[in-house]
């Protein structure tokens, strides 16, 4: 076959990936559009509104102003105690920080957790630009893949939406922490950064999730966080098929199972039930919500109750 030939049936199969790609990201939208349209309208700006102040100028100091706002560099330099003014910002900024690691792809049910992830930030992300807010993404394994700084409009969130999907990261592991130091470096002003993973730590869990909770309690004294777990049942419970030889998507470790004796099932859904309430305990310990979703199940429910409480409790 001739170099021409090659070229055009790889060009021939990129235009159908891209279509395939586009049609994708186009059902997800429709899908999610008549949710937040029909459900969340109204209740996403008014959950996070209010949170920060941005400033606006200095004036002179008189008698009765609050002396936390005065401005000591401007005072220094001109001699007349200046104070700040502040304006409540209008603009809200949303980071969805997605977990793309190898076990993000995994799924016993019609989708990955990652396409469900994908699914729930794409409601987000309509969210934001609806109220015309600016949202951006951050993709990371054991390392930051890729960061997308936010932005507006609905060109915007259907790049989101089909970089979650299809982006290729170039690592497997998770490292959660890399992906919060690199938020705090990143975001300079009060965000609401959503955290999508599995929470798959690698052991030992406990001084792996130790160090996670003191870089997530960083984080959420600058933003607003919300943890969002995903999850799938075939990870809180085997079923019983005889011996099952199962593989870490992560480490490559791999390990043969006897899902015959009730003994093994019944250990294995403790160890796994154990850990995902030791890390939904440490995240909620530090006043953060935690969302949870499982691959195949309706999640959106939930959400709306989230919406709902959050509302309530910030007195919006």
């Amino acid at each position: 076959m001739s170099n021409a030939a090659i070229s055009a049936a790889e060009a021939k199969e990129a235009e159908m990936r891209a279509a395939e790609i586009l049609g994708r990201v186009r059902r997800i939208e429709l899908r999610t559009q008549r949710f937040v349209n029909d459900a969340l309208a109204g209740r996403f700006a008014s959950v996070f509104k209010g949170r920060g102040m941005d400033f606006d100028r200095v004036r002179n100091y008189v008698p009765g102003d609050d002396v936390r706002t005065i401005d000591w560099n401007v005072t220094a330099r001109t001699g007349d105690t200046h104070i700040k003014l502040f304006t409540e910002e209008r603009e809200l900024t949303i980071l969805l920080a997605v977990d793309v690691s190898a076990s993000a792809d995994f799924g016993s049910a019609a989708s990955s957790k990652r396409e469900t992830a994908a699914e729930a930030a794409a409601v987000l992300a309509a969210s934001a630009i609806r109220t015309r807010d600016r949202v951006g993404l951050l993709l990371f394994t054991d390392q930051v893949e890729l960061y997308i700084p936010p932005g507006k409009g609905r060109l915007q969130m259907m790049r989101l939406i089909r970089e979650i999907l299809f982006f290729q990261p170039q690592h497997q592991g998770t490292h959660l922490t890399k992906a919060l130091d690199v938020t705090n470096h990143l975001l300079h002003r009060r965000a609401v950064v959503f955290l999508f993973s599995d929470f798959c730590l690698p052991p030992p869990l406990a001084i792996n999730l130790a160090d996670f909770k003191k870089k997530l309690q960083i984080t959420y004294r600058r933003h607003d966080v919300i943890a969002v777990a995903i999850n799938d049942a075939r990870e809180a419970e085997l079923p019983n098929v005889g011996l099952l030889r199962i593989q870490d998507a992560e480490s490559g470790e791999t390990m043969t199972l006897d899902t015959a004796k009730r003994s093994v099932r019944e250990a294995y859904a403790k160890k796994s039930r154990e850990r995902r309430q030791q890390i939904a305990t440490a995240i909620r310990s530090l006043g953060i919500d935690m969302l949870e979703m499982t691959n195949g199940e309706a999640w959106m429910p939930e959400w709306l109750a989230f919406f709902k409480t959050h509302r309530q409790r910030s007195g919006a």
